[in-house]
């Protein structure tokens, strides 16, 4: 690892112009696949730093960078930050707010962004001064938030060394945690994060005036029914020690107040650790789905899509991430992760490929609590740039296989 004073002083002078680089990001949020200024914006930082990068993987937005080291042969460190934004209105009272009606960066991938820029800024001024000891190459990934834009890294062959640089021997990624306090990170080996499904749910009635719903067939209530009885699917059908979660986000059906329409359309998640827990949701839910409207006198259907896997953290990584935290950071300020949590990320993909470690970056201040993820308040907080360009930088300088 690089000397800690010298690395926090390359950092210190950087992070002015990343804090502007990261409030100019949260104002132009961009959706998954959508990241069309992001992905300029970070090319340009690469170009002014001189850092090669490759452009247009995984559907076009995708950008992977290298910053050549280590012995001839050797292969590479990879740190990865996800770039896209979600489809909800920024609620924030900050002056850097979004400026794109129903876009916000209410997950902190700005942050993560300005992080993976700021660790190859100071990674190139370091190999300025001398060869890395290792390879290192950047992934700034699409389309994290339910567009699997990792899986798409990943097949267009951003981990094997065919576009740029040379394969990867393990993988980081960090996302910003707003239950743990600034300054701090956290991982923990085996699974961090559950696997995620996409559902979507349509009900077929029959319509008609709503002063008359004995001449109808309510999609309305049969929906109403169905998330109901698909609650039972968990506290039923899921054995107690197990995690499962299966939740209906959205629901639309009709336009008027005294109008019985015709459908029904719902939209929702499930949640597991285990993949026996994953295949019973699928068959309960569509049976129960299929059952529950037929018992009203309607139809419905149940499609799932858009499945990411379980993160897990390779035992090697983790140990290397948990050694090299400890010795750059301090002790103190390496805590404990806790149990798993329901929340999914397709960092998992990477994963499947290579040895890989995701980990949490703090972002609470003394108090003053951080808005959770997702929340239309929510804003990353730029105290944690620092520390996550520390980690990162010294994940990629420190031996592999330690």
């Amino acid at each position: 690892m690089v000397d800690v004073a010298r690395l926090r002083s390359l950092i210190d002078h950087e992070l002015p112009s990343l804090t502007a680089l990261r409030r100019e990001l949260h104002q132009h949020p961009e959706i998954g696949y959508e990241e069309v200024r992001t992905a300029e914006r970070i090319r340009a930082e690469l170009d002014a730093i001189g850092v090669r990068h490759a452009d247009g993987l995984a559907r076009g937005t995708g950008t992977l960078a290298h910053i050549p080291g280590g012995a001839p042969g050797a292969k590479a460190v990879a740190l990865r930050a996800d770039i896209d934004a979600l489809p909800m209105q920024d609620q924030g009272v900050h002056g850097w707010r979004s400026r794109i009606d129903g876009r916000a960066h209410a997950c902190g991938h700005d942050g993560h962004t300005t992080i993976a820029i700021g660790a190859a800024r100071v990674l190139s001024r370091l190999a300025r001064d001398g060869a890395l000891p290792n390879p290192v190459t950047f992934l700034f990934q699409p389309a994290e938030e339910g567009g699997n834009g990792g899986a798409r890294m990943v097949e267009d062959g951003a981990l094997n060394g065919s576009v740029l640089g040379p394969a990867v021997a393990q993988i980081y990624g960090l996302h910003g945690w707003p239950s743990h306090a600034l300054g701090t990170v956290s991982s923990r080996p085996g699974p961090m994060l559950a696997a995620a499904e996409a559902f979507e749910i349509r009900v077929r009635g029959a319509g008609g005036h709503a002063a008359f719903p004995h001449l109808a067939c309510d999609p309305v209530l049969a929906s109403s029914a169905i998330v109901q009885n698909l609650q039972s699917v968990v506290s039923r059908n899921v054995r107690p020690l197990d995690a499962a979660v299966v939740t209906v986000a959205s629901i639309h059906a009709g336009n008027a107040h005294n109008v019985i329409p015709e459908s029904a359309h719902l939209l929702g998640t499930i949640r597991w650790f285990h993949a026996s827990v994953g295949e019973m949701l699928r068959r309960r839910m569509s049976e129960c789905v299929q059952h529950t409207a037929q018992a009203l006198g309607a139809s419905a259907t149940i499609e799932f899509k858009h499945t990411t896997p379980v993160t897990s953290n390779d035992t090697g990584a983790f140990r290397r991430f948990e050694r090299v935290a400890r010795e750059s950071l301090g002790t103190h300020r390496v805590v404990e992760f806790g149990d798993p949590v329901m929340g999914a990320e397709d960092f998992s993909f990477y994963g499947e490929v290579v040895p890989a470690c995701f980990f949490a970056l703090g972002l609470a201040r003394t108090n003053d609590p951080c808005p959770p993820l997702h929340d239309p308040t929510f804003d990353f907080r730029d105290e944690a740039i620092a520390t996550g360009v520390e980690a990162m930088v010294q994940l990629a300088l420190a031996p592999i296989g330690q």
